[in-house]
């Protein structure tokens, strides 16, 4: 009887240390959805304990309070018809943007890949597998981004990938310092809608009153590209931020400005 209470013990222990990833133990793997409380009127919102948490990793998910600058940025897990029209705005516009992308992404819709970067914007790296990095161990986690930076890079003239957005916003402080030790600067946002949901459409008026709603001096905006609303929002988006004195800018320029600060 003694024995097989040692064994039955032996036993948990292992599946309990089968569900905790590797290399894990220096730092917490408590798994976040990230998420912040929003505040209107031009106010960034309230991140609570992210905004540490995130700025200890070298991540940023402001811009200077100071400055009426705008970040566009969009994550890509599938096709849905709508980006080479969103394309086209932001080219008629004039206007950068950072798409983050899955790895079949890349491989099912390469010309419109190639498009983002001939065009001048960011391609970052959105998981290949889409996966929840809290789930897997660090050496699944380096692969899945070294599979899709490989991808981005044979497949475009951008040489390299310096942007990471974990998959649907979920990570720990194990994920944000792996990836930032592998070089990746982690980019998370203040201004989002749900819109990633297909056949819910509301209207572009709806996707338009909720960004302009949320919207304040440095705010990295986040969209998703399979959404009609979106698509038809976008152009009047551009049109009223630069009406109310907000400009567009690289998500290399916030980095920059962040890391060499003026003054």
């Amino acid at each position: 009887m003694k024995m097989k209470r040692v064994l039955m013990f032996l036993i948990s222990v292992a599946m309990i240390c089968s569900a905790i990833p590797v290399d894990a133990e220096d730092v917490s793997n408590k798994r976040y959805g990230y998420g912040y409380k929003k505040q209107y009127n031009e106010q960034p919102p309230n991140l609570g304990f992210y905004a540490p948490l995130i700025e200890k990793y070298n991540g940023i998910y402001l811009g200077d309070e100071e400055n009426r600058m705008v970040y566009l940025t969009f994550d890509h897990g599938y096709e849905e018809g709508y980006t080479e029209s969103m394309l086209d705005v932001l080219k008629e516009k004039d206007v950068p943007a950072a798409f983050f992308l899955s790895g079949h992404y890349v491989t099912d819709a390469s010309d419109l890949v190639n498009r983002m970067v001939d065009e001048g914007h960011i391609l970052g790296n959105h998981s290949d597998d889409h996966l929840d990095y809290t789930k897997h161990s660090d050496e699944v986690v380096k692969e899945d981004l070294r599979r899709l930076d490989e991808k981005i890079i044979n497949t475009t003239n951008q040489d390299s990938v310096q942007f990471f957005r974990p998959a649907k916003g979920v990570f720990s402080e194990r994920t944000l310092k792996l990836t930032d030790e592998l070089g990746y600067t982690n980019v998370f946002w203040t201004v989002s809608l749900v819109d990633w949901e297909k056949n819910k459409n509301k209207g572009w008026k709806h996707a338009f009153d909720e960004v302009i709603k949320q919207i304040h001096p440095g705010a990295i905006v986040l969209l998703h590209a399979v959404n009609e609303d979106n698509a038809e929002a976008l152009s009047y988006l551009i049109d009223e931020l630069r009406d109310r004195g907000y400009e567009f800018g690289s998500l290399d320029d916030l980095l920059w400005q962040q890391k060499v600060p003026l003054g």
